[in-house]
């Protein structure tokens, strides 16, 4: 059984093919490396179920009484301007590690919900990477960061501008070693709709300048996101970025009682 009809576009856009034809081209001629699990996009209700109970374990050993929202598939899941990764373990299929990735090509983020964000991210191609949750075992770490990489090749095909990511303390701080930057720098914590009301700092990761700023830096996480070649993170087919639908005046205040329209369990 297919979880998700296939997104239903016209041919990918120049941006988008040439971005992940200039990605393989980079691969070709840098070190291979072999991961112990695989990342893909999860297809079908057998898929999601292992993310969704990943995500669950990872969120009930920090926030309990959240987590126990989670022990069930949420409409986002099935949301089109939506997807979900999945990290399996290459001995037993086991599930690793998964995350949301969510854009707002369509509609608002989920932080919108709670923010309103500042001008410089206003009418911006953006994405949010929500209910990441990873195994707590020794290969949990590669796990995550290669999470990280998947969504850097899914905003580099979707032409997205900015990532922006929320965390809570201690998660913050790995954020911040990643060299994302604060969006509210004076605010500190927020509490956030979409993630129980539990405080959050708001953070953004520019797309196009990862790598200059990566190699400026001489960041220790360079090597393994631009000078490798990772054949067990697969992200998909490349789709056509649509273009922006720019937020509603008002929908920080005005989204809590709208209904999500979700995608359909689809017969393969």
């Amino acid at each position: 059984m297919s979880l998700f009809d296939p997104v239903v576009f016209t041919p990918a856009s120049v941006p988008a093919r040439a971005a992940r034809k200039e990605r393989e081209a980079r691969a070709a001629g840098r070190h291979i490396e072999r991961l112990p699990f695989t990342i893909r996009r999860v297809e079908t209700e057998a898929d999601l179920l292992k993310a969704v109970q990943i995500r669950h374990a990872a969120y009930a050993r920090h926030v309990p009484d959240f987590a126990r929202s989670l022990a069930q598939p949420e409409a986002a899941d099935y949301e089109s301007d939506t997807i979900v990764l999945l990290a399996e373990s290459k001995l037993d299929g086991s599930a690793l590690g998964s995350t949301r990735i969510r854009s707002n090509l369509l509609r608002p983020l989920g932080v919108e919900e709670s923010v309103t964000l500042p001008d410089w991210l206003q009418g911006r191609r953006l994405v949010e990477a929500t209910r990441l949750g990873i195994d707590e075992g020794r290969v949990g770490r590669m796990v995550k960061v290669a999470l990280v990489k998947a969504c850097f090749m899914y905003c580099e095909d979707n032409a997205i501008d900015f990532s922006v990511a929320t965390g809570r303390p201690p998660v913050d701080r790995q954020y911040s070693q990643m060299l994302f930057t604060d969006v509210f720098p004076e605010q500190g914590l927020v509490p956030l709709r979409h993630v129980g009301n539990i405080p959050h700092r708001v953070m953004a990761f520019e797309i196009a300048s990862f790598e200059e700023r990566y190699r400026t830096a001489n960041h220790p996480m360079l090597k393994f996101f631009f000078d490798t070649h990772h054949p067990d993170i697969d992200i998909g087919p490349v789709e056509q970025p649509p273009a922006i639908v720019l937020a509603r005046p008002g929908f920080a205040s005005g989204i809590a009682g709208q209904t999500l329209q979700a995608r359909e369990f689809a017969a393969a």
